[in-house]
């Protein structure tokens, strides 16, 4: 049934392989035909010498049966060359090598104790060679046909030389049949190869064609860098990238004639950063953003990803460099951050104004205790309200020093701001029955703002009870070197997949269970306060066991910047 199918495998061999008996075919009639003319103009080349050396010299024999036999193997050699052999069938050759069999019969009968039947070599190989099995056999019916006939003009008894020359004659005939056949076995397999060459390119080509049909419609831009450093591939979005910066695609590509910034957009990049060199060095790096162009003025931002390939013995064999023009994407990114920024701002006077005037109503000691606990309710959520405003203002600035800008570092009791804030979170871990373990709180300073601190440890005891199990449990602990100290909370989760913790330090977004509770700035926030500190915050996760987020910081001041010396 797989034969019918017009697309399947084994049709295509089946067509390839007649293209191929077609093929060797039409090139053993050609091979015939050439060997016709060959294998003729030789024997009459070698007739014709004798022809000369006998009209020249003594000659012990018929010379009129001689010149009969000479002359119709010359007149046959005209014949080979006029004919047009590709006109008529195969078969139709071998009478010129059986009317050479007669010739050289009438040559030899001139004089029948010489050599001349030697001549029979030329249509006996001719036969053996050019005609398969049936010219072999009609060469060894033409050798005894001869001799028969011959054999009772000779003036003497068998000799040797008559017992020989046929003897020999058979010899070559076999010879020439086994060398044709296996010459004709190695034509064929070299036809079959070339054929099966010429599919394997065209399939080659094909998906060559594919390929850069595929690499030309994406909307990235893609480069193929070899071994030795140098471009192999692109595709027309990387032209069109390129044709957009402004240069050509070596300089797009690594920044040569165009200005190269930080994702930040202002820190310019060293010629040995920019994304393309450092692929030339082998690293390997995933979503760096690189903005071309001064920042006064029209400029565009790529987020540019390398890859390094492997041969199949696991050889360096170059890299697949992507970049995708995110420029819009940014420019949508600042815009909402202005945006949130500006409402920010609005609603932070009047909530401050609100805030005020509920402390003045709760230090009027005649307020009536349900109205009192009513406007409790409304200062809390006032405050969170406000506190929320904050994280906004500062998730939205542009400026990545903001946080820094806003920290008073000095020497701090870690494990004791902790402990204060397991402690205000303890009512709202009791509501679901979750367990605070505070048993890993170790006497721990570190150089940082008290204030920043608790809120970082506010956020992540937070997420731990939000996104907890009822009846889990939060370990919170402390400790240090000397050098550094560490913040560890382990809560007994959801967890967080592989795939979500690259981006749960992002703002705005909410991973997995996480989504649709929060503003998804808390982790945000938490990181830029840690980095403004000089530390780093850490997380490990395995879903359904739980999460563990790790605080590092200085646990000593940082010792100040050397003063530069006066020139």
């Amino acid at each position: 049934m797989a034969v019918i199918d017009p697309g399947g495998q084994p049709l295509r061999a089946a067509r390839c392989a007649g293209r191929a008996r077609a093929a060797g075919a039409r090139a053993s009639d050609h091979t015939r035909a050439r060997a016709a003319l060959l294998n003729q103009l030789l024997l009459a080349s070698v007739v014709f010498l004798l022809a000369v050396m006998v009209a020249l010299g003594p000659f012990l024999g018929d010379v009129t049966v001689f010149f009969f036999g000479a002359v119709a193997i010359l007149v046959l050699t005209a014949a080979t060359f006029v004919i047009p052999w590709n006109r008529l069938a195969p078969g139709w050759v071998a009478a010129v090598p059986a009317l050479d069999f007669s010739a050289i019969g009438f040559i030899q009968l001139s004089a029948p104790q010489s050599l001349l039947g030697l001549l029979w070599i030329f249509p006996v190989t001719w036969l053996a060679s050019g005609f398969g099995l049936l010219g072999l056999y009609g060469a060894i019916v033409a050798i005894t046909a001869t001799l028969g006939v011959l054999l009772p003009f000779a003036d003497s008894e068998l000799s040797y030389p008559t017992i020989l020359l046929p003897l020999v004659l058979l010899a070559i005939a076999a010879t020439s049949y086994l060398t044709a056949r296996r010459s004709e076995a190695q034509r064929i397999l070299l036809a079959k190869q070339a054929q099966l060459l010429t599919g394997v390119l065209e399939r080659t080509r094909r998906q060559e064609e594919e390929l850069t049909e595929v690499l030309d419609a994406v909307d990235f831009g893609v480069i193929r860098i070899g071994p030795d450093g140098e471009v192999a591939v692109t595709n027309e979005a990387h032209g069109r990238l390129q044709r957009a910066l402004g240069v050509d695609d070596r300089a797009g590509a690594d920044g040569d004639e165009v200005a190269a910034f930080l994702d930040d957009g202002v820190t310019r990049l060293r010629p040995e950063e920019l994304p393309l060199e450092r692929a030339l060095r082998g690293e390997a790096f995933d979503g760096q953003v690189v903005w071309f162009g001064e920042p006064v003025g029209a400029r565009r931002a790529l987020n540019i990803t390398a890859r390094r390939l492997s041969d199949p013995i696991g050889a360096d064999a170059g890299a697949v460099v992507v970049s995708r023009d995110v420029t819009t994407e940014l420019t949508a990114l600042q815009a909402r951050d202005d945006l949130v920024a500006s409402v920010s701002h609005e609603l932070r006077t009047p909530l401050t104004s609100i805030l005020g005037y509920l402390d003045l109503a709760l230090d009027d000691e005649g307020v009536p205790e349900p109205v009192r606990a009513r406007l409790e309710i409304a200062e809390r959520n006032a405050e969170r309200l406000l506190g929320i405003v904050g994280d906004l203002l500062a998730a939205s600035s542009s400026s990545p020093s903001s946080v820094e800008l806003a920290i008073a570092p000095r020497l701090i009791e870690v494990d004791e701001i902790a402990r204060s804030a397991a402690e205000a979170m303890l009512p709202r871990a009791a509501t679901r029955a979750i367990t605070l373990d505070v048993n890993g709180l170790e006497p721990a300073s570190a150089w940082a703002d008290p204030l920043r601190l608790r809120q970082v440890v506010d956020n992540l005891l937070s997420n731990a009870i939000t996104y907890n199990r009822d009846g889990g449990s939060i370990f919170l602990g402390t400790t240090t070197d000397g050098s550094a100290t560490w913040i560890l909370v382990r809560d007994t989760g959801t967890g967080i997949d592989e795939a979500e913790r690259a981006r749960l330090f992002q703002r705005y977004y909410r991973a997995g269970a996480r989504r649709g509770t929060g503003s998804g700035l808390g982790l945000a926030i938490s990181r830029d306060i840690v980095r403004a500190h000089g530390g780093d915050i850490g997380l490990h996760s395995s879903p359904g066991v739980g999460t563990t987020f790790v605080v590092k910081l200085p646990a000593l001041e940082p010792d100040p910047p050397a003063a530069e010396e006066a020139p």
